[in-house]
């Protein structure tokens, strides 16, 4: 669909003005759209004076993942996640890994998709089994409404929602998600607010605030920051994202510090080295926080959990698969210490009641 069509389903979250430009609150953005213009997100449209979301229900990726993918390592651990996406995102990042669906509406001019209802959605996570639905791959705030009527239906239907972002939505979305979003994984990509400006077009603050807000609101939160050479790397940033989690959304929150590969618009420098994330590590855990984890290094390396108290090994994991789950009733089998998470005895518990 040629974005001039404009085709779509009217937006939420936004105000119009008398000249017929609109203001949308959706996202921190909070783009000002002429007539016949598109936000930053170029997936909502004003039509003379009426915001419209282009991408309601146009599908452009589906697949039942592993929610270690996510990645998700305190959420029903070892469960399996239905995962959606449209085409478009409110940022615009250089090194981007699905930058062809992401970047689609900006680039091409243009949103391909399926159309797909939240009835469908539901449907067919219940089919394959799994325990959630993820809205991921893309930006699921630019498809918000979409998403919305999905998790209404998804937790009709006894299932879980979580949302893999980059926790720029605007306060007001994010407040009317409460009771329907149960977890979230957010790229926190830069502890300094002109790296955002410069690489994202964005601001700091709004995450940071975000961040806060969904553990005020009982959702689960888990960070990752993909630690990029001569971007974010230097130990004083990395240490700032650290206590941050620790500080202000409590120690208890995963970590998750992956590896750079070159990709997209930024193929100008290495990936990141393996003694850079191991570092980054270290730090998380002398700033105090429980689990820190490491990703796109060797399989195995920096996965798998341990029990903060005792250091016994909780649950072993090989890239995306769960190997082993001895946590028992939420704690460590062999000191008795809580294991913060949602879901986290293993799936023999859960599905027993034992």
């Amino acid at each position: 669909m040629a974005k001039n069509e404009a085709q779509g389903k009217e937006a939420w979250f936004y105000a119009a003005y008398p000249d017929g430009r609109v203001r949308c609150t959706l996202c921190a953005h909070f783009c000002v759209i002429a007539p016949g213009r598109t936000g930053a997100c170029h997936v909502r449209y004003n039509q003379e004076g009426t915001l419209l979301s282009l991408v309601y229900g146009h599908l452009i990726s589906e697949h039942v993942d592993p929610i270690e993918k996510k990645p998700l390592f305190h959420f029903y651990p070892g469960s399996m996640a239905y995962s959606i996406a449209t085409p478009g995102c409110n940022f615009r990042c250089r090194w981007c890994q699905n930058w062809d669906i992401s970047q689609m509406p900006r680039l091409r001019e243009a949103i391909y998709g399926y159309p797909t209802s939240p009835q469908e959605v539901v449907a067919r996570a219940r089919a394959h089994g799994c325990r959630s639905i993820s809205y991921t791959y893309t930006e699921p705030t630019i498809f918000y409404e979409f998403a919305y009527d999905t998790m209404r239906r998804a937790v009709e239907q006894g299932l879980a929602n979580n949302f893999v972002t980059n926790g720029y939505m605007g306060p007001d979305p994010l407040k009317a998600l409460k009771g329907l979003l149960h977890a979230a994984n957010v790229d926190l990509k830069s502890f300094r607010n002109k790296t955002y400006q410069r690489y994202m077009g964005a601001r700091l603050e709004p995450i940071l605030d975000n961040l806060k807000a969904m553990k005020a609101m009982g959702v689960w939160v888990e960070v990752t920051t993909l630690v990029i050479p001569q971007l974010n790397d230097d130990p004083g940033e990395l240490k700032d994202i650290a206590a941050f989690i620790a500080q202000e959304l409590g120690p208890e929150t995963p970590w998750h510090i992956s590896r750079f590969f070159p990709t997209f618009r930024m193929t100008d420098r290495p990936p990141t080295p393996a003694a850079t994330l191991r570092r980054a590590r270290q730090l998380g855990l002398e700033q105090g926080l429980h689990y820190v984890y490491l990703g796109n290094l060797r399989a195995g390396e920096g996965e798998d959990t341990h029990c903060h108290q005792c250091g016994a090994l909780l649950i072993r994991r090989l890239g995306f698969s769960v190997l082993e789950n001895r946590v028992q009733a939420g704690n460590c089998p062999d000191c008795g210490t809580a294991v913060a998470g949602v879901g986290m005895s293993s799936e023999r518990e859960l599905a027993t009641g034992h």
